[in-house]
């Protein structure tokens, strides 16, 4: 009788134990069971149910319980999801008694509020659209004394990705926005200068219209003192409005170029101002009175990135941008200069939009070690009550495209997570046994530009500028091998190893733009076998082009040059290394000067690397003037034809020569001349941004010693183009001479 009494007391000790947990918990499913029910307000709006849809979803993922949806009827336990008064981004988590409640301060935030909920409470996490961290449970248990509140301070979090704006309900797990300019005007979002006073209709008839440079009109910009300038944008914001009266904002924003009006009127007002922004902010003031209920942004970008005097109306939203700064580091560190705009307009206005840059454009899919600089920039925004932030990526898939997305939407909601664990916690999830691999990649090419304090990471270079820092022989080696341990890793798993060759892409790009250049001899597009190309980068190629249509990649730049067209030029390039040619090794005398690029240096035209589709990669530049050039055969020849490659960049004032001609000689001082080729495609507003294009000369034997080369520059970029009266360039790389 002893025994079975203690037996029995032994039991209601432990019901009497349970009872007292269970009064400090909620359990909101216990073995396949709950007693809750999802409850809404009878008047839930369309985003509500919405949001209660998504919550009752992921609970049957987790649990296989379907928790019940019910409008304005209280169960015996809810879990009441309400939007509160006051339109703004709180969110709240909270029990009462054993009934849960989540919040928000708008409809947007209550939908933020319940994936927050599914984040930190029953651990999801949302990798890319078809890769996600869901845990199964028996029992969903929360601690009954909740009290989470939570405001993001940045409010408008927009990360260019088409991850989220393809994807509506990944942009809702990572609340970020699905587009890249929400609430704008669609023709009105940035640069719209010349979409409200286009020049084929304005600029023969209306010169005036238009900006004052050197004492010319020109079509590059708006003359914002001109009374018919501010009416006809007046009347074209009105207009859009009009069309869509769903927007609340409209861009009046200078076009993409420096070349901004010099008449006296705006002259005096920008010296007046100390600022090239006193016009545009004046200007932009004048519109933004006639749309009290409405918001017009405008930029403060390279000539009106530095703040005015005057201060922009309440309703004017001003769009700071960081494009000239060095991504080596953070903002704060190697770009002090934005930093100070920032702070000055701060003074000026708590109406801040922040248009960051985060990819390099020239070269979606090279190496671009700047994630370390994501957080302290993000911060740096943060503490100057920066409300609403534009991460430009690049919309296209670039290198660690998915990482990248991931981690910038993070801390978009929240700058002070730790960077490390976020890097850790994706490359975990998403490329599984391979993550450690990933990441140990990722840490090595970051802890490689950081120990070059000297190296400029900018937006538009290339990856040739840093073959001898963290893109070197020896340090592309160390990036290969960790991919292939990484790869291998991930064997057992196909779709999982699809997922590192992904990622493999920067690295695999480097290698391949590596043996263009010629870098060393295990880095050459060469060899001395037989076939004298070297089949690893053949093989390579055929690799990168395969994973790159197997995850949808198209792009290699903003200029839209294709992957495909990447890969057709790449293959040309490889043709062209294993030719012949007599010219290789040979003296360069040039009788016009170049200017920056390549080193200045006369043998790029011979040593036998061959530039890509970037003027940095080893090509040779004049700027405003003709490329006059001499190779030195050092005997005579018998040569029947010579060939050199130009490049084309059309936004970078980067054209094809009007003509090439080829001259011969014995003695270096009377020449011959043997043919003239010109421009087969002339510039015009259709020709295509980025190329490179091969001058080849066919004609019968001579022999000679010398050969010249003059290349006719257009001299200044035409009157329609943004850069009109700025001199043009001309970028010629590889002469070959057969």
């Amino acid at each position: 009788m002893k025994l079975r009494s203690f037996k029995a007391y032994q039991l209601l000790l432990l019901l009497l134990l349970l009872v007292s947990c269970s009064k400090d918990k909620l359990v909101l499913i216990d073995k396949g069971h709950t007693d809750y029910t999802i409850v809404l307000d009878e008047k839930a709006s369309e985003e509500e149910k919405k949001a209660a849809a998504v919550l009752q979803d992921y609970l049957q993922k987790i649990t296989s319980v379907k928790v019940p949806v019910k409008l304005g009827t209280e169960g015996v336990k809810s879990i009441y999801l309400k939007t509160l008064d006051g339109d703004n981004e709180e969110i709240g988590i909270r029990s009462e008694d054993q009934d849960l409640v989540i919040y928000g301060g708008s409809d947007k935030a209550l939908m933020d509020a319940v994936y927050v909920f599914l984040e930190q409470y029953l651990g999801c996490d949302w990798y890319t659209p078809d890769v996600a961290s869901i845990p199964e449970m028996e029992n969903v248990v929360l601690d009954k004394n909740l009290n989470y509140v939570y405001r993001p301070e940045i409010e408008v979090r927009t990360v260019h990705s088409r991850l989220f704006y393809e994807n509506h309900t990944f942009a809702d797990e990572h609340k970020v926005t699905k587009k890249s300019f929400p609430f704008y005007v669609p023709e009105a979002r940035v640069h719209t200068f010349h979409k409200f006073i286009p020049e084929e209709q304005f600029y023969k008839e209306y010169p005036e219209y238009f900006a004052l440079r050197n004492g010319k009109r020109l079509p590059t910009q708006l003359c914002l003192t001109n009374p018919e300038v501010l009416r006809i944008v007046i009347d074209s914001v009105a207009s859009l409005f009009e069309k869509h009266p769903e927007a609340t904002v409209a861009s009046v924003s200078q076009n993409d170029n420096q070349q901004h009006c010099e008449c006296d009127t705006c002259k005096a007002i920008d010296e007046e101002e100390g600022s090239h922004a006193g016009t545009m902010i004046r200007f932009v003031n004048k519109v933004a009175e006639r749309f009290p209920d409405k918001t017009i942004s405008t930029l403060a970008y390279q000539y009106t990135r530095k703040p005015s005097k005057t201060r922009p109306d309440e309703n004017v939203l001003v769009t700071l941008c960081s494009i000239e700064c060095d991504r080596s580091g953070s903002i704060e560190n190697k770009c002090e200069a934005f930093a100070e705009d920032l702070k000055g307009w701060g003074k000026l206005t708590d109406k801040i939009r922040i248009w960051d840059y985060t990819t390099q454009f020239t070269n979606f899919l090279a190496p671009f070690p700047n994630i370390h600089t994501l957080q302290p920039n993000i911060k740096l925004f943060r503490d100057n009550n920066v409300k609403w932030v534009f991460e430009q990526h690049s919309n296209n898939p670039s290198e660690l495209f998915e990482l990248r997305s991931y981690v910038t939407a993070k801390l978009l909601w929240n700058p002070d997570l730790n960077l490390d664990s976020l890097m850790t916690v994706f490359t975990d999830g998403y490329y599984q046994e391979a993550g450690t691999y990933i990441k140990q990649y990722v840490d090595t090419i970051h802890k490689g530009i950081q120990d070059d304090k000297d190296f400029f990471l900018f937006l538009y270079g290339d990856p040739s500028q840093a073959f001898s820092s963290y893109l070197n022989p020896e340090k592309l080696k160390q990036y290969t091998s960790i991919f292939d341990a990484a790869e291998a890793a991930v064997k057992h798993k196909p779709q999982v190893q699809e997922r590192v060759k992904a990622a493999r892409l920067g690295v695999d790009y480097a290698v391949l733009e590596a043996c263009r250049k010629g870098i060393s001899e295990d880095y050459s597009l060469t060899n001395k076998t037989e076939a004298g190309v070297n089949q690893a980068v053949v093989a390579l190629l055929d690799k990168f082009k395969s994973t790159c249509e197997q995850w949808n990649i198209t792009m290699m730049n903003e200029m839209g040059f294709t992957v495909n067209e990447y890969c057709d030029a790449y293959r040309k390039a490889i043709e062209v290394a294993k030719q012949p040619n007599i010219a290789k090794g040979k003296k360069v005398v040039l009788n016009t000067k170049p200017k920056k690029y390549a080193d200045e240096d006369p043998q790029t035209l011979t040593d036998g690397a061959l530039g890509g589709n970037n003027f940095y990669a080893n090509w040779l530049g004049f700027e405003g003037n003709d490329l006059d050039a001499v190779v030195d055969l050092e005997g005579l020849k018998e040569i029947s034809t010579v060939s050199s490659a130009f490049l084309q960049v059309t936004n970078h004032i980067v054209f094809y020569p009007s003509k090439v001609t080829y001259y011969v000689s014995n003695d270096g001082v009377e020449f011959k001349k043997i043919g003239s080729i010109q421009n087969p495609m002339p510039l015009n507003k259709e020709s295509k941004i980025n190329d490179i294009q091969y001058f080849k000369l066919d004609f019968d034997p001579v022999s000679a010693r010398y050969v010249k080369i003059i290349a006719e520059n257009l001299k200044e970029a035409p009157y329609w183009h943004h850069a009109a009266g700025l001199p043009s360039w001309i970028f010629i790389d590889e002469i070959i001479i057969n």
